[in-house]
């Protein structure tokens, strides 16, 4: 009996000990970062502005976080990017000129479905945020348009190692969320001065907001540091309130990754990459 009770009382404290041990393989996962720099085209088409499609050159900054978390015995990867996109377009006819900026914001959760030495498959979800806007110069009264969403994803990702190259593909699309629109003829002095909001507020789903972002990028060693290059395309179209945007992109990308931990300013032999 004194056995069974010294077995009970130490059971909570063992249990510790495991998750503990398990918190611990989980923080000594190495995180995957990586900074990007990109340059491609744009296409961007907004009736509030311009019936016209507008097309340029694109620039943008992706950072990217890839660490594993201490869910489902550290199985669940956590991935957030961050990204500053501008561009400079033109009419058809060369003269005028629309600008346009986005930073973007995404929190994504991915879970195994397969698994073999050389290639892995994961699905998943999350959620963004969007926040940026369209200037047109040639407009005098209605010249700027705002792009404010938030959205909540479906995501699937695979890796495939061949020899010294990791390919990475990803592709994303929101199922629901929100985002700002005027009405046809809204402008944004009644909205925000006289506090005519009616109808700006939009829930979205596929009915009225179609996106995909498709990402595919290959690494490659050299010596301490691993190059990354890829390509981002993102598509983005809106139907409401009588006005139709579509925003456009195809880039190509390169940057570094960096693999790194911090436990106690201590490097820790057993750790191992979540990426690689």
């Amino acid at each position: 009996m004194k056995k069974w009770c010294i077995f009970f009382l130490l059971l909570p404290f063992a249990a510790n000990c495991i998750s503990q041990e398990k918190a611990d393989d989980v923080a000594s996962q190495l995180v995957n970062r990586s900074t990007l720099g990109g340059i491609g085209n744009a296409y961007i088409t907004d009736t509030y502005l311009s019936p016209l499609e507008y097309n340029g050159t694109s620039f943008s900054l992706l950072n990217e976080n890839l660490k594993a978390t201490r869910y489902f015995d550290g199985a669940l990867l956590l991935q957030q990017q961050f990204e500053i996109q501008i561009a400079q377009t033109k009419n058809p006819a060369k003269s005028a000129s629309a600008y346009y900026g986005n930073v973007v914001y995404d929190l994504n959760g991915y879970y195994p479905i397969i698994e073999t030495p050389n290639f892995r498959l994961l699905g998943g979800g999350g959620w963004d945020l969007s926040v940026g806007g369209i200037y047109n110069e040639r407009n005098t009264n209605n010249s700027g348009s705002i792009k404010v969403s938030t959205n909540l994803n479906v995501n699937v990702m695979a890796f495939y190692n061949w020899k010294k190259f990791t390919f990475r593909w990803q592709l994303g699309s929101p199922f629901l969320g929100m985002f700002f629109s005027p009405e046809y003829g809204h402008s944004y002095y009644e909205i925000f001065s006289l506090g005519n909001s009616k109808g700006v507020i939009n829930l979205a789903s596929f009915h009225n907001q179609l996106a995909l972002r498709n990402y595919f990028t290959v690494d490659y060693p050299l010596k301490k540091i691993t190059v990354r290059l890829g390509y981002l395309g993102d598509y983005y179209k809106t139907d409401v309130n009588s006005l139709i945007t579509k925003i456009n992109s195809h880039q190509l990308m390169v940057g570094l990754v960096f693999e790194s931990m911090n436990l106690g300013g201590r490097n820790v032999s057993r750790a191992s990459s979540v990426y690689y």
